[in-house]
């Protein structure tokens, strides 16, 4: 066994299980045709070489990482091209490329290297390539390429945090192999009435998600807040969101705004897709209300996730006289300044929500606040979040359920979420690093969401 210093490419097909279930012999032929017909001729031409071959990818190793990194853009392109095609199956890789040391073994290649490559290509969107800081520092400046920072990413069974950087071969972070992602809005009616707004974007298996605080399915789709997180989701999966009554695209003026009308809503949604079996995602009192649905259908889940969540409002938390005094003081400033040109009123919600965004985040997710809801609506929705209590019901899910929560959640606090997944049975709970109640670009929190995520859902 030798070592040596090598960079190492990792790619695999990503919803790779899904196709395979739809069509079993085109797929594996699909592959074949694209290993032979593309990723083979590339990294011959980069001068690596495929070292190994596994059911849904393949591991090549460069004695260049300038090669290597060249070399997936040249793949991703001649895939984005060869998925033109008419009665073509598209198949879009995720790759990862790494600059470390390796163990060389016959014709084999082992070691921290081919690990670092293999987490980050589970990083990547579906057509997209991510690079590690020992691989970005060599090839900056020397491809036209532009990399976008990710932060420091804890990678599963990698000891240490690993710089990641997206390679933005099309100018949109996402490799070049991506199809654009646009949705379409429809609308269904509640029981009472209401009219409700609800959006489908994506390819692959279905997503739900569940509403949360001030919604607004177009702004969000645009906002440097959301669209991050929300095209993460939509890349492998076809997203299905909603705003809830009283905010965004559905009705404002509605009588009726509260967990049981939360979930009424949800059952609306879930009925006007004509829906069977799902995972559904819910994230901050939005947990609350995927819990309630999980009870109330449980034939219809196949999978619950739930992040930055709780299972009690404030109401119900015992609160002392000084931090009831503070709810009350944040109920008037509401009313008060909520439409107010001078975004100060809302700035307060917007610093728990993500402490540590950008100027350009914060601006923008303050004025996304403003034209979700009314004055009168967005106390309304304090109110009824404050009377959440779904504690008896947590015992009662039957779903496999995955919580997330970071760690230093200034918005809601990380125990909340601990004592949600501890009611649960059979909960798995993941405490990832951040502050940001919001996953914004760049978060360490959301590559490992989004990673965590694909792993549950398989």
């Amino acid at each position: 066994m030798k070592r040596h210093l090598a960079a190492i490419l990792a790619a695999d097909v990503a919803g790779y299980s899904r196709i395979m279930a739809d069509d079993e012999t085109a797929t594996l032929a699909t592959l074949k045709s694209c290993l032979t017909e593309v990723v083979e001729p590339q990294v011959g031409q980069h001068g690596g070489r495929i070292f190994k071959t596994m059911g849904d990818g393949f591991l090549a190793e460069f004695p260049s990482v300038v090669e290597a990194v060249g070399c997936a853009g040249d793949i991703q392109r001649a895939m984005a091209a060869r998925n033109l095609r008419a009665a073509t199956l598209p198949l879009l890789f995720r790759i990862g490329v790494h600059l470390g040391d390796v163990i060389a073994e016959g014709d084999d290649v082992f070691g921290d290297g081919v690990n670092v490559a293999a987490r980050l290509q589970s990083l990547a969107d579906a057509g997209g390539v991510r690079i590690s800081r020992q691989a970005y520092d060599q090839v900056e400046g020397k491809l036209g390429v532009t990399y976008r920072s990710l932060g420091e990413q804890t990678l599963k069974n990698i000891p240490r945090p690993v710089g990641v950087y997206a390679a933005e071969f099309g100018g949109d972070g996402t490799g070049v192999a991506a199809p654009a992602l646009k949705q379409e809005i429809r609308y269904c009616r509640a029981p009472d009435g209401a009219r409700l707004a609800y959006a489908t974007v994506g390819q692959g298996p279905v997503l739900v998600k569940t509403a949360n605080w001030l919604n607004h399915l177009e702004l969000d789709w645009a906002s440097p807040a959301w669209r991050p997180l929300m095209h993460g989701l939509a890349r492998e999966h076809t997203l299905i969101r909603y705003d809830a009554r009283g905010n965004g695209m559905s009705d404002w003026d509605v009588d009726d705004i509260s967990l049981d009308a939360w979930v009424s809503d949800l059952e609306c949604v879930v009925e006007a897709n004509r829906l069977e079996r799902f995972p559904l995602l819910g994230m901050s009192q939005g947990c609350s209300v995927a819990i309630a649905y999980a009870v109330r259908h449980p034939e219809r889940l196949s999978h619950l996730i739930l992040y930055g969540g709780f299972a009690v409002g404030s109401k119900h938390r015992g609160l002392n006289a000084e931090q009831l005094e503070e709810f009350a003081a944040m109920r008037t400033l509401t009313r008060v300044g909520w439409g107010a040109d001078n975004p100060a009123f809302r700035q307060m919600f917007t610093t728990q929500f993500m402490p540590d965004a950008t100027k350009q985040q914060m601006d923008a997710f303050n004025e996304l606040q403003r034209q979700s809801a009314s004055a009168a609506c967005a106390v309304r929705y304090l109110e009824a979040v404050s009377d959440i209590n779904v504690v008896g019901l947590l015992e009662q899910v039957r779903a496999p359920t995955l919580v997330l929560h970071v760690r230093d959640d200034v918005r809601v606090p990380i125990e909340l979420g601990r004592r949600m997944a501890a009611g649960i049975p059979g909960a798995r709970f993941v405490a990832m690093p951040g502050r940001n109640h919001i996953l914004l670009d760049g978060d360490p929190a959301m590559a490992r969401f989004l990673e965590e995520v694909r792993l549950f859902l398989g």
